[in-house]
């Protein structure tokens, strides 16, 4: 194996025709791996499975779960988020089973209704912006893309959004109403907000006095290592610059207990718990108080969240690793064709190809029965100016077809790399 910038053409047809015939190697095995989507494994999901197990439904102010109210959600499990996400109870709401359908709700609210302090609906405003980290999750950026956004892509940094840049802007422009964050093992990047960058959040000057920070915690729990990474909580720091009403955190279960049956949460600053309660007053007379009280008693605070995500965490290090290794071991010989993140929790690799080459390594995989998130789907409009970067999930397969899925994609980086630096030298 040698360094692929090095090769002269000559070189650079027998590499391509050696990987043509490994990859046809793999194509005969009619493989069907998937690392698109960050989705738990099966035995992740049966460490779980004894919250079900419950019958008492009575809660601890002794009302019944089963029935209706509490639209706030159980006192209970308001305590067990506000000790995850580092807040007041009063200061967090407890939905269902989606943290993105939260999040939805709450763009439509500033859509059709606006904020106490809008000076109109978004609806209205006629050129509204959202800011977009990127790379970053592209559920998040459908969201506002779906009600008429235009999204505007800022860099992000090992340290978070290139603060720079979303100070000026917001500074600047009136129409832009808010902005994305994965702050802790952000997706798909895998960085955490340095406390410099939650600061700068908490205390900047926007031109919208509605600006909103959508903060989602998806991963603030989902760690890799034994470091128990922990960082500011924005909506506590806000507080010191009187900008609270600014932010909502969310967070979810999803991948904790069951992605499909778990329990989702906002934090958010007392006046704007009772603005969004309520707007979902007319929508919802509780959400499911049932599965709110099995996830208290099953996880029962936050020091027994940590302790199950650790069982998660001895699933999750060897698939992450048998992807890292393989990069290790079949990319970095060839030289500066592709570079990858080494993140410390949260669910994604992202790998950086060589530009040009993403969306022929997802084809090339595709073809072959690896199945990964399109290529650009990181990015808004799903168009990543270099065609560069793809998002890795390991968390899904067993480690077994890890180990496959991350040779063959070795693979297809060398050999999409291979033809386009015949392509370049054939101009």
């Amino acid at each position: 194996m040698a360094n692929y910038l090095a090769m002269n053409r000559d070189e650079l047809t027998a590499e391509k025709a050696a990987l043509e015939a490994k990859y046809k190697e793999f194509q005969a095995k009619g493989l069907k791996l998937n690392m698109a989507r960050g989705k738990p494994g099966p035995h992740q999901m049966d460490l779980a499975m004894d919250l079900l197990k419950m019958n008492d439904y009575t809660t601890d102010a002794g009302t019944d779960a089963r029935n209706y109210g509490e639209l706030e959600g159980l006192q209970e499990a308001r305590v067990l988020f506000a000790d995850v996400f580092g807040v007041k109870p009063e200061e967090v709401f407890v939905g269902g089973n989606s943290s993105l359908q939260l999040m939805y709700n709450l763009i439509n609210i500033g859509y059709v209704f606006g904020f106490p302090e809008s000076p109109c609906p978004w609806s209205q405003v006629e050129k509204r912006k959202f800011l977009c980290p990127v790379p970053g999750y592209d559920r998040h950026f459908a969201i506002t893309e779906e009600f008429g956004f235009e999204l505007i892509s800022v860099p992000m940094t090992p340290n978070g959004p290139d603060m720079d840049i979303v100070e000026k802007l917001v500074a600047e422009d009136p129409d832009i109403k808010g902005i994305w964050c994965v702050p802790q093992y952000s997706n798909p990047d895998g960085y955490t907000y340095s406390d410099e960058t939650i600061e700068r959040f908490a205390k900047m000057k926007t031109a919208a006095p509605d600006f909103k920070i959508f903060w989602d915690e998806a991963y603030i729990v989902h760690h890799l290592t034994d470091e128990i990474i922990e960082t500011p909580v924005l909506l506590n720091e806000s507080k010191k610059y009187g900008n609270e009403d600014r932010v909502f955190m969310f967070t979810s279960t999803s991948k904790i207990t069951f992605p499909g049956a778990g329990v989702s949460a906002i934090a958010c600053s007392e006046s704007s718990m009772k603005y969004i309660c309520k707007r979902f007053s007319v929508m919802i007379i509780s959400y499911d108080k049932m599965n709110q009280l099995r996830h208290v008693r099953f996880l029962k605070n936050k020091e027994g969240v940590l302790a199950h995500m650790a069982k998660h965490r001895r699933r999750l290090v060897p698939c992450f690793d048998a992807v890292k290794t393989a990069f290790k071991n079949n990319l970095i010989p060839c030289g500066d064709i592709a570079h990858w993140t080494d993140p410390k929790g949260g669910y994604f690799i992202s790998l950086y190809v060589m530009p040009g080459c993403a969306k022929r390594v997802a084809g090339l995989c595709k073809d072959a029965g690896l199945t990964l998130t399109g290529a650009g789907s990181a990015y808004p409009y799903h168009k990543d100016p270099e065609d560069s970067h793809l998002r890795i999930a390991p968390t899904y397969p067993s480690l077994d077809e890890v180990e496959t899925a991350s040779e063959l994609l070795c693979i297809c980086v060398r050999l999409a790399v291979a033809e386009k630096l015949l392509a370049d030298k054939a101009d």
